[in-house]
């Protein structure tokens, strides 16, 4: 279990969406003025007081197609450093292919190592007809699924896209974001409370900052309902620059320490 709080404060808010499961409605056009290809931003994870893992999110430099459609390429990609890697070996890489007219995924994949556990899996995303053809690898032979989801569904990755993608100018602190998606071959609901606006520290320096805190269900890895804290850069390009964990043992911060290609000048505080 303990292998998996590395990169979930980094992953968990990659599912935000506010369509309500069940609707049955054509897929959208939705409107990005956040993010563009070429971007990479990199982390360091740190569990208590040690440096204990790293993780990238890009979006690869040029459009890739998928199903005929333009797709932006987007990675979450993580691994454990030094002695960690030696107790607690993580190497994970995420990966969705972002229909740029909706930012809805049109496929994802996953290549998971953590201890001896493995994991490969492609997921196809047919947004027109609510279903997604999942195929596995990671097994002696192929599995293959296929799933009835809701209509506009993200997962993981492509969701933390969608998540910049929204006008925070009209929230109030209090207000809440209903999110949900499909991943690991369910679909998933989840509230993220908007707490208002701050500045926080990060290895880049202090950053004017829009403050998330999802909801979380009784679980035996985090440390009550509002244990995972997430910072979005309160500009155009919304980028998350930290993340904050309180687990029953310890606690993980994943803190921003380098960018580039952002699509505007982030909102650095003097």
């Amino acid at each position: 279990m303990m292998r998996r709080w590395l990169l979930v404060p980094l992953l968990l808010l990659c599912a935000a969406w506010t369509q309500p499961i069940g609707t049955a409605e054509p897929v959208r056009l939705w409107p990005n003025t956040s993010f563009r290809a070429g971007e990479t931003i990199r982390y360091k994870v740190h569990y208590g007081v040690i440096n204990a893992a790293e993780a990238v999110v890009e979006t690869a430099g040029s459009l890739e197609r998928v199903a005929n459609r333009p797709c932006y390429k987007a990675t979450v990609s993580g691994r454990t450093l030094g002695s960690f890697d030696f107790f607690l070996h993580v190497k994970d890489q995420w990966r969705a292919y972002i229909d740029t007219a909706s930012i809805l995924p049109l496929r994802s994949t996953r290549e998971i190592e953590e201890g001896k556990y493995r994991k490969k899996e492609v997921v196809d995303f047919d947004q027109e007809h609510d279903i997604v053809n999942v195929l596995q690898t990671h097994t002696k032979e192929p599995i293959r699924y296929t799933f009835k989801v809701p209509n506009n569904v993200q997962e993981l990755v492509s969701g933390f896209y969608y998540l910049r993608t929204l006008n925070y100018d009209h929230f109030k602190p209090g207000d809440v974001i209903h999110v949900g998606g499909f991943f690991d071959e369910s679909t998933f609901m989840l509230d993220v409370v908007f707490r208002g606006r701050e500045i926080v520290e990060t290895k880049a320096g202090a950053v004017r900052v829009l403050k998330l805190v999802p909801k979380m269900p009784a679980n035996r890895i985090f440390r009550g309902e509002e244990s995972i804290k997430v910072y979005l850069s309160d500009d155009r390009n919304k980028i998350p620059v930290l993340f904050q964990a309180e687990l029953f043992v310890g606690s993980i911060k994943v803190d921003m320490y380098k960018y580039d290609g952002l699509r505007y000048r982030l909102n650095m505080a003097k």
